[in-house]
């Protein structure tokens, strides 16, 4: 064998004995994908000071990548079943490194939001990518576990997008998150070649671009909507997102009806165990995305932990993935996928139900418990529902299975820092008022610590540098009684500064609570319909089962 593996997979007599090495090529290629979102939320306040970011551009800076992304997965993934699955990951990675570059040498906010928009369209030839290649590489009664491997390291890269992060900002820039892809991904190019076999479908049709390209404007546009109003206001833009989005997937659904050769066959939203999967994990990333996007925000500037201390602190969440995703290999084969999926979502609603506690005199022990009980979560509910995703689609299909079950994980996550991170606003605002009523704090200095958490620090901190100037001027004063004045005023200025910051941390962890309760409730809620449309322990099981104890059974026809 040579060093570049040359012989497609699906002309192999017996299963590829590399196997297993493969799929570490293929999670390593997730890993920095879903990193390059979680690390950015650590690197989000220094990137704002040297490049003078406004909240909107930040928060473009964070979704640019997520439009691209999420939009054209799909047609992406089509593309990658017809031509190879090998190629579009390493095109992808490609594409993702030499952005990545692009991004930690631009020196404003416009090269910053575009570049992320690039290693976004990378992102969306890698994620289904790699799905697809594991599920034509592994046999399929290793599948599942392999799966079980692919969704653990999704839930590892969540909190080790922090650490790393926060290890490189103890002494390097921002830009220093950007370039450690790039080593990282020309690695898993290598292996690649070397481990991961080319694979495309042996029979497939022309493809239907026309589906492709609505699926890209409703998704893309979908994105669009969910990140423009909640955060910005329901404005012309963001109804016209709306509109676009609505009328789009009517087109896309029509069309896909009617045409011969779909690059989507709608008809299996029809199918129970199709579309429950699809739903728990859109409300689980819901749940995850829009908690971790607040609870990073409560460690480093409520508790004052540095971002490197923040990413230490979400590490018991990464440890629980694996000890969910291994309870997940042993109660699925017997319990079957609903009571696993559905325990799964029950502990994230717990999870979040446990962060409804959190309050001014919370310490990181009080995180502590629900960071891993919602890690176990995860590991839980996650990889019984691509495993029921992914067997629902034929071989010929693999690329466009993987892109439906990414796009659904990325409008959920899209979702939920949109929907969990509008009500924190909101909550943080309107408590942070509350606290400050009959204060003698300027309206302009209130609207401007109302905006985030960090921005009321920032006003806690401007009054306390005033109270030290004028401290500092009581020194040198000319008489007595003007040192007794501005000494005087000096100590009141830093009761205010006390106090302000006191009340900031307190409207902050009140909002964290306000928030989580409104997250149980969705998740809670979007439980018990996954749990009435999952169906109960059927053929279907029996076959997984079946498959498990070494026979090969063919994906769910659907």
């Amino acid at each position: 064998m040579g060093l570049v593996i040359k012989e497609p997979v699906e002309k192999m007599g017996a299963p590829y004995r590399r196997r297993w090495w493969a799929l570490l090529v293929l999670c390593l290629s997730l890993l920095i994908i879903v990193m390059a979102n979680t690390a950015l939320t650590v690197a989000a306040p220094d990137m704002t000071k040297d490049l003078g970011l406004s909240s909107s551009d930040l928060q473009w800076v964070i979704d640019g990548y997520t439009v691209p992304y999420a939009a054209l997965m799909l047609l992406l993934g089509a593309i990658g079943d017809k031509y190879s699955r090998r190629g579009a990951l390493v095109l992808g990675l490609l594409v993702f490194a030499g952005a990545s570059v692009a991004g930690s040498l631009v020196d404003s906010s416009t090269g910053v939001i575009a570049s992320r928009a690039v290693m976004g369209v990378g992102a969306a030839l890698i994620m289904p990518a790699t799905l697809s290649l594991l599920a034509s590489t592994f046999p399929r009664a290793e599948r599942a576990k392999a799966i079980l491997l692919w969704t653990a390291t999704a839930g590892i890269a969540i909190a080790a997008g922090p650490l790393v992060a926060g290890a490189l900002l103890e002494n390097h820039g921002w830009a220093s998150t950007f370039l450690i892809n790039v080593p990282i991904a020309l690695l898993a190019v290598v292996g690649a070649f070397v481990l991961v076999p080319p694979s495309k479908a042996a029979h497939h049709d022309r493809i239907d671009y026309v589906g492709g390209l609505l699926s890209v404007v409703s998704v893309g546009a979908l994105v669009y909507m969910i990140i423009q109003g909640p955060h910005f206001g329901w404005d012309a833009k963001a109804i016209s997102g709306a509109v676009i989005a609505g009328l789009g997937f009517v087109l896309f659904v029509l069309w896909e009806l009617r045409h011969p050769r779909p690059v989507l066959d709608v008809r299996r939203f029809a199918h129970r165990m199709f579309s429950g999967s699809l739903l728990a994990v859109a409300l689980f990333f819901l749940a995850v995305f829009g908690a971790f996007y607040y609870l990073t925000q409560h460690l480093q500037f409520v508790l004052g932990y540095t971002p490197l201390e923040t990413g230490i602190r979400m590490l018991p969440l990464a440890g629980a993935v694996f000890v969910g995703s291994a309870l997940t290999g042993f109660l699925t084969p017997r319990l079957g996928m609903k009571v696993t999926v559905t325990a799964g979502m029950v502990a994230g609603t717990v999870a979040l139900a446990l962060l409804t506690r959190v309050d001014a005199g919370s310490g990181y022990g009080d995180l502590l418990a629900p960071l891993i009980i919602l890690g176990v979560a995860i590991g839980l509910a996650l990889s019984p529902c691509t495993d029921a995703i992914m067997g629902a689609f034929p071989e010929a299909e693999l690329g466009v299975g993987g892109a439906v079950n990414d796009t659904s994980l990325e409008l959920g996550g899209s979702l939920g820092i949109a929907i969990l991170g509008s009500v924190l606003a909101s909550s943080y605002s309107s408590h942070l008022a509350d606290a400050t009523a009959g204060s003698k704090l300027p309206a302009s200095a209130l609207a401007t610590a109302q905006d985030s958490v960090g921005a009321g620090y920032a006003v806690a901190q401007g009054i306390g540098e005033q109270a030290k100037q004028l401290g500092a001027q009581a020194l040198h004063a000319s008489t007595p009684q003007q040192a007794a004045q501005l000494k005087a005023q000096a100590e009141q200025l830093g009761a205010g500064a006390q106090q302000m910051s006191h009340a900031v941390g307190s409207a902050f962890s009140d909002a964290v609570a306000h928030t989580s309760l409104i997250g149980a409730v969705i998740l809670g809620v979007g439980t018990v319909l996954v749990a009435v449309l999952l169906p109960r322990r059927d053929k279907g099981d029996a076959q997984q089962e079946q498959a498990s104890d070494g026979s090969e059974r063919e994906p769910v026809s659907v």
